[in-house]
């Protein structure tokens, strides 16, 4: 938790200096950077991309297969282990997607920017753990609902890209992206210790992911299923590899995704229907679907409410999980088209920093009252 409180703070600090050179005399700069190519050859093997799609498809896949070493451990031995505990994370984190998409596409249905639906569904573990870290006395009971909370929805929205923002299918490279896994799997099957094993056969998923039309970056959870997990942590494939990559992901990867993404030029760009829908479904969908959704999976019997946490807790919870940023932009960038994009970002910013200040404050007055 401290490292994600920590990886939030400079993602933050990313972002804010994103969108300052955006709005300054350098902006043209800032943006002419984005698309300088970079190029890889090898005989009359050629891969070329600019330098906003190598980080936004090659480095954040990085980010993908931490999400996805993370839910396994969470499913195997933590969080999400067992139906009750598991419960009603998975039930807060359904009702923490839905409700967004649905306020979302009441604004704009049938409209230019209906494909952004998924844009409001998505929350940032990173900065949401940040916002946490500075709120003083917030049970321990909310704070790993918070992070179990994340992960499921980041799943859903792993999900939601491979699903619905992927292009037109390369049935051959999918096959033989197919065959790379079927071989990663076979190694964590035969428990292959080697970490290099497994980065060696997670360049060539991500490859043949990316030619297939799914988004590359699925390639990175597709791999985690594959890392085998052991009870000692220190020799644990799936442990060493999530200590290696954290402090990578936390403080070089995201920020970097941050730079590159959180620039948007505030002349030219109006508040529309996008912006609304992304607005109203992250600052209002976010905390009504994950409050309602754990309600009912309480009064069901399908989840119990953590130890020491109340509702007001949760719906506290609810509006910092409303902190969209990083996977909120990361689908917009795959939704919409640069008119809209820029549109979608305002967004995304003015709700996140919204949830942050009024989620922290109800967090803040929850932690008062738990400790009287």
């Amino acid at each position: 938790m401290a490292g994600e409180a920590k990886g939030g703070v400079l993602l933050f600090a990313a972002a804010l200096l994103a969108f300052a050179v955006s709005n300054s005399p350098w902006a043209q700069a800032y943006f002419d950077l984005q698309g300088v190519y970079l190029k890889l050859q090898v005989g009359d093997w050629v891969l070329k991309k600019s330098l906003l799609h190598f980080v936004n498809d090659f480095l954040m896949a990085f980010f993908f297969l931490l999400v996805g070493l993370e839910l396994k451990r969470e499913i195997l031995t933590g969080e999400l282990r067992g139906p009750l505990r598991a419960g009603l994370a998975v039930a807060a984190a359904l009702g923490g997607m839905v409700t967004p998409a649905l306020i979302y596409t009441a604004f704009n249905y049938g409209g230019e920017g209906a494909a952004g639906w998924g844009v409001p569904m998505a929350t940032d573990i990173a900065f949401a753990l940040g916002v946490v870290a500075l709120i003083p006395r917030v049970p321990l009971s909310l704070k790993v609902f918070l992070t179990a909370l994340a992960i499921v929805d980041d799943l859903g929205a792993v999900l939601v890209i491979a699903v619905f923002y992927s292009g037109s299918l390369n049935l051959h490279a999918l096959a033989l992206a197919a065959g790379v896994l079927a071989l990663a799997l076979l190694a964590g099957r035969l428990r292959l210790r080697s970490l290099a094993v497994y980065g060696a056969l997670g360049l060539f998923l991500w490859y043949y992911v990316m030619l297939s039309g799914v988004h590359a970056t699925v390639a990175g959870v597709l791999l985690a299923l594959a890392v085998p997990m052991e009870s000692d942590v220190k020799t644990s494939p799936l442990h060493r590899l999530e200590h290696l990559l954290h402090p990578y992901v936390a403080y070089l990867i995201m920020p970097l995704f941050a730079f590159f993404n959180a620039g948007v030029a505030l002349s030219g760009t109006g508040f529309g229907a996008v912006s609304l829908g992304v607005f109203l479904g992250l600052l209002l969908g976010k905390p009504a679907g994950i409050l309602l959704f754990s309600f009912l999976a309480v009064a069901l019997g399908l989840a119990e409410l953590p130890r020491g946490a109340s509702w007001g807790g949760i719906l506290a919870v609810g509006l910092v999980a409303g902190i969209g940023f990083t996977m909120a932009l990361f689908i917009a960038g795959l939704a919409f088209p640069p008119q809209l994009l820029d549109e979608a970002k305002i967004g995304v910013l003015s709700a996140s920093l919204t949830a942050a200040v009024i989620g922290g404050a109800l967090l803040w007055r929850s932690g008062s009252i738990s400790s009287v």
